[in-house]
């Protein structure tokens, strides 16, 4: 999903189109601005900037990040995350004060939640707070088999995709999982498929009756749709061919609609483009660096893998300014999509997004490798030992030893 979370594209969603939205949704990770001189940042977390609306999401991305780069994220870093969890198994988009109960005023958030399931499912160890997690993620299930931001607001696109990738990565069936009226998520994500035809045709938008961001919530609907979460299987060698846009009758001839719009909008360019926010001096759009790690991913579920070449290129020449000014998510997003695209995440354009990532929280524990030295020096002595033993003593017996390296 994108670098700035999915409740982030609510915020962009509300400012596109002059509506309110209910809930507080986070900023963009590019306004991942520098907290207060006052303001102490709790040990553990991922980040500089003012943990109030990503706190949860950005955490829980730079863990599974770490992980999906073969890293193992630090005991304080993930004990941070399960530390925000309420104990009903939500999560809100941060907490400052862990040692009292949530506020039952402060809303809960699906996004932050499904994030943070995948990212300690990954890790492993946390069961019973992923499964805690998805619990409540059921409970608030929107009767049309979606989920909105905060429990009771209306799906979209993008938090019934996120939610889906929480399922499937807490070993969950997410087409079996079924609101009372028996609709499924994938119910939910068809009703935001667009028809062929037309600016917009066989994309996926935030809520039928709010287009929104448009590539946005197509690149997290696609996702959604193959069952897949933040971290996709790579495509491999064997490619796909991009579908033509057809009746969206399955959510699988959706995802081929949505996948195939996506090829459509990064045919130019390389890369996707967000509208000025209004009252912007400047009319012009900006390339947006999240949408399009986004668009990788998606293309990738989709088994596009000849189709992630073109924007995964044009992020390795043009995302490292925009990744360090925009923080922890975004070296995240960015590995999501080397991941999904077959690229080094550690010769990324010539840039290394692990150590770029992990310079921003707690250092990784060290995988303990073996060291040849000390273990050929420890069988020397024993080997000296038990011949000289049987020197002494008649025996023909050796002693030799190698210990195991430690993790």
């Amino acid at each position: 999903m994108t670098t700035v979370r999915r409740s982030a594209a609510a915020l962009a969603v509300s400012a596109v189109l002059g509506v309110a939205i209910a809930s507080a949704a986070a900023p963009s990770a590019a306004a991942d601005t520098t907290p207060s001189p006052s303001a102490v940042l709790p040990a553990g977390l991922f980040g500089s900037g003012d943990p109030t609306y990503d706190g949860v999401w950005r955490q829980s991305l730079a863990l599974l990040a770490q992980d999906t780069a073969g890293e193992k994220p630090a005991g304080q870093a993930v004990q941070w995350l399960t530390g925000q969890q309420c104990d009903n198994g939500g999560f809100t988009s941060y907490r400052a004060d862990t040692k009292s109960p949530c506020a039952a005023k402060v809303p809960l958030d699906s996004n932050a939640t499904a994030a943070a399931v995948q990212a300690l499912a990954a890790t492993g160890g946390h069961d019973k707070a992923v499964e805690k997690s998805v619990t409540w993620l059921k409970s608030v299930q929107n009767p049309d088999g979606g989920w909105g931001y905060n429990p009771g607001g209306a799906s979209d696109a993008n938090s019934t995709s996120i939610v889906i990738g929480a399922l499937a990565a807490a070993g969950e069936k997410p087409g079996e999982v079924t609101a009372k009226g028996g609709k499924s998520p994938y119910d939910a994500l068809l009703t935001f498929a667009r028809p062929c035809g037309g600016k917009d045709g066989g994309a996926f938008v935030y809520q039928p009756g709010q287009p929104g961001l448009v590539a946005d919530s197509t690149a997290a609907a696609v996702v959604g749709a193959h069952g897949e979460g933040l971290v996709v299987k790579a495509p491999g060698t064997s490619d796909t061919a991009v579908p033509a846009c057809g009746p969206a009758k399955t959510i699988e001839g959706a995802a081929g609609n949505g996948a195939a719009h996506l090829v459509t909008a990064l045919a130019k360019t390389g890369h996707l483009e967000a509208p000025p926010m209004p009252g912007s001096d400047d009319p012009a759009a900006k390339p947006d660096f999240g949408t399009t790690a986004d668009a990788v991913v998606a293309l990738a579920a989709q088994g596009l893998g000849e189709q992630t070449k073109k924007p995964l290129a044009w992020l390795e020449k043009e995302s490292a300014r925009w990744a360090k000014e925009s923080g922890p998510a975004a070296y995240a997003q960015l590995i999501f999509a080397a991941h999904a695209g077959g690229a080094d995440p550690r010769d990324f354009g010539g840039r290394n997004l692990v150590t770029s990532l992990n310079a921003l929280g707690p250092e990784p524990e060290k995988k303990a490798e073996k060291s040849s030295g000390s273990d050929d020096s420890d069988s020397g002595k024993w080997w000296f030992y038990g011949a000289l033993f049987a020197a002494c003593v008649g025996v023909g017996v050796l002693f030799s030893g190698r210990r195991k390296s430690q993790r």
